[in-house]
């Protein structure tokens, strides 16, 4: 009964379209049966729905009807782990948002570096790709800035010319703490990464000492061949791209 009472305070307190599961409940192992009847009882009477296995929200109410949760609130629980974020959504629906393409994406990706995180459930579709670098809520906004540098040449409907400078009106709004982030996750990257993110931030007119990290870790016999001109990077024959 003490189970059932703390359940039921905890999700009144919850924010109306918020989804949880039991870890959020700070549910032990050893009392999941219990929790389990707990929470379909709160589903009879209509406090809570069910999204999937061990997934729940409290619905939100509004004079046409309950709402179901958001796209972003539907997401969450499968990028984080205990309330630490341990994944991220990359390829073209992340170049989306950051203007790199218009196109739709009807399978997303989840990027995590120790977990293979496939959903399908309705309108949540995605498909597990390896992370470079353990994903944290501090690092996982520069990864995906890095995965749309690797994925130059593939982005829907956008040049490796529109890409870059897209790319490079973005890193012009990072700060120095950001930038000296990004150049220390691109070493994790392929070379074609780590050329490409040196000679935009050098055309942006970046010359931090961390740069030439970048520069030592490429081999000046391997030329990288991405198909843009002088005209769209002036820098490029620097960072041994063509």
């Amino acid at each position: 009964m003490a189970l059932t009472t703390s359940i039921r305070k905890q999700i009144n307190q919850l924010t109306e379209g918020k989804t949880f599961g039991y870890n959020d409940l700070a549910i032990v192992k050893e009392n999941f049966s219990t929790a389990a009847k707990a929470l379909e009882r709160l589903q009879k009477e209509g406090l809570i729905k069910k999204v999937s296995k061990g997934l729940f929200y409290k619905p939100k109410r509004t004079i046409f009807g309950e709402l179901q949760p958001d796209y972003e609130e539907l997401l969450r629980p499968y990028l984080f782990e205990n309330g630490k974020r341990v994944a991220y959504e990359t390829g073209t629906s992340l170049y989306k948002r950051l203007g790199l393409t218009t196109q739709m994406a009807f399978r997303i990706k989840i990027a995590s570096r120790g977990k293979s995180i496939k959903i399908n459930r309705g309108v949540l579709q995605a498909t597990a790709v390896k992370s470079y670098a353990e994903v944290t809520s501090t690092n996982y906004k520069i990864l995906g800035l890095l995965d749309a540098f690797k994925d130059i040449k593939q982005i829907p409907d956008c040049s490796v010319a529109q890409a870059v400078n897209r790319l490079s009106a973005i890193l012009k709004e990072l700060d120095e703490q950001q930038t000296d982030s990004l150049i220390r996750y691109a070493l994790l990257y392929p070379p074609r990464v780590r050329a490409l993110v040196g000679a935009v931030l050098t055309y942006n007119g970046y010359n931090g000492a961390a740069i030439e990290q970048l520069k030592e870790s490429l081999n000046p016999l391997s030329i990288i061949k991405l198909g843009i001109s002088e005209m769209d990077l002036p820098t490029k024959s620097n960072w041994y791209i063509e």
